[in-house]
C-alpha cells in the first residue's frame, strides 16, 4: 500500500460523507480507521501494523511533526486540496503503552457561507436569537459540544443583521471554518505569537461594530470579550459548558466577575446537534439511508436564556442550595418536547438528556 494514494482515497471518502474527525487506532495486531459521521464512530478500513505506522508516519511529515518520536503526544495542522475545496487538517497523536500511537483528523472545510447549513427543531427559539443581535452592544455567549453548529449559528445571525445595515465584522478564530468576505477573518497562529489575546486587542483598536470569537479559553480572553461589550460593541463567543448555568460558572472561574457579567451578558443560548427520527430507518436516519439528506440527518436545538431567564441563571449559580436550583431542567424539556412531537426517538432523548 502506498500512504500517499490511500491517505487521498481515506480523506475524500471522509469529506463526501460528511465525516467530522477520523479516528487511526491500534487494536491487537492492526489498525482499524473510524468515521465519526452524524455523532458516531463507524469503523471503515482494517490496515496491518506496518500499514498503520506507514500511513500515520505520513501524515507526521505533512504536518511538520517529529518522525523520529513515538513516545511523546504531538499535534499539527495542514491543508488538503480535495475535490477541488481546500481541507484543514488538526491531527492529534497519542501512543500507547506499546508505544503504538494512534491518531485522529479532524477535517474542517472552508466552506463558504450557507453550504450544509444545518436544520433546526424549532425555528421560534432561532428567532428568540435573532432578537439579541438586534441590540447594538452587549454580549452573547454559545455554548454546546464540539461540532454542534456554533459557528454556523453565530455567522447565520450577523450576516442577516448585514442585511439591514453597513457594519463593520471582525472574527478572530483558530482556524477559520467558513469564508465570509464580507466580514474581516482573522486567525490564531500560535508559532508567530498571533494569539486570541493579540488579535483581539488589536480588533478594538480598529473599532468595528461586531466581534465574533471562535472561543474563549483562557483570562485575558474572557476579560476583553467583557470590555468589548463594555465599550459599545456587540460581541459573539462560544464557550464550553454543560449548560447555560454552566456558561456563567465558566466565565467567573476566567476572572469575570458576576457584576460585570450581569452588566453585558444579554443572552447565552446552549445547543446540540440531535439526531433526527427517520420513518424509515424507525430510529436514528442512519448514514446510508437516503430519506434524509446527509447533512440534515441531525437537527439543532436551542436553549435560549435571556430577560428574567437569565437572572434566574444567576440566581440559581448564587444558590447555596444546589438541590433546589434544578439547572438542566429547561433543556431537557425542550428535548421531551422534540420527542413528544415525533422529531427524535426516545432512546435519542434518553442518550442526550443532560443528567
Amino acid at each position: 500500500m502506498e500512504a500517499e494514494f490511500f491517505a487521498e482515497h481515506m480523506l475524500l471518502l471522509a469529506n463526501k460523507s460528511g465525516t467530522g474527525d477520523i479516528h487511526i487506532l491500534p487494536e491487537n495486531n492492526h489498525y482499524s480507521i473510524y468515521f465519526r459521521q452524524n455523532g458516531k464512530l463507524i469503523q471503515n478500513f482494517y490496515l496491518d501494523l506496518h500499514e498503520g505506522k506507514k500511513l500515520i508516519s505520513y501524515f507526521k511529515y505533512l504536518s511538520n511533526m517529529d518522525m523520529g518520536e513515538h513516545r511523546k503526544p504531538q499535534s499539527g495542522a495542514t491543508s488538503f486540496l480535495l475535490s477541488e475545496k481546500e481541507v484543514s487538517l488538526r491531527f492529534s497523536i497519542l501512543s500507547n503503552f506499546r508505544t503504538e500511537e494512534s491518531l485522529v483528523i479532524r477535517l474542517i472545510e472552508k466552506q463558504a457561507y450557507g453550504e450544509n447549513e444545518y436544520s433546526i427543531f424549532f425555528k421560534d427559539h432561532l428567532k428568540k436569537i435573532e432578537k439579541l443581535v438586534n441590540y447594538k452592544s452587549g454580549l452573547i455567549l454559545f455554548s454546546g459540544p464540539v461540532d454542534s453548529g456554533k459557528t454556523s449559528i453565530m455567522y447565520h445571525l450577523v450576516k442577516g443583521k448585514l442585511e439591514k445595515e453597513n457594519l463593520q465584522v471582525i472574527t478572530v478564530e483558530d482556524p477559520v471554518e467558513i469564508n465570509e468576505p464580507l466580514f474581516l477573518q482573522t486567525q490564531v497562529n500560535r508559532r508567530i505569537g498571533i494569539t486570541y489575546e493579540v488579535l483581539l486587542k488589536q480588533c478594538l483598536r480598529h473599532h468595528p461594530d461586531i466581534i465574533i470569537i471562535g472561543e474563549i479559553r483562557d483570562e485575558e480572553t474572557a476579560n476583553i470579550a467583557v470590555r468589548a461589550a463594555l465599550t459599545g460593541h456587540l460581541v459573539l463567543a462560544s464557550v464550553h459548558a454543560k449548560n447555560t448555568a454552566g456558561v456563567i460558572t465558566r466565565m467567573m472561574e476566567l476572572g469575570v466577575s458576576e457584576n460585570l457579567l450581569r452588566q453585558t451578558l444579554t443572552g447565552i443560548v446552549f445547543q446540540k446537534l440531535v439526531p433526527r427520527y427517520c420513518e424509515l430507518c424507525k430510529e436514528e436516519c442512519q448514514v446510508i439511508c437516503n430519506h434524509i439528506p446527509l447533512f440534515n440527518k441531525r437537527a439543532i436545538l436551542f436553549e435560549v436564556q435571556t430577560g428574567k431567564k437569565l437572572n434566574n441563571s444567576f440566581k440559581k449559580v448564587g444558590s447555596e442550595d444546589k438541590i433546589t436550583a434544578p439547572i438542566h431542567s429547561q433543556f431537557n424539556q425542550i428535548l421531551r418536547k422534540a420527542y413528544v412531537y415525533g422529531y427524535i426517538s426516545e432512546d435519542t432523548y434518553t442518550k442526550y438528556a443532560i443528567p
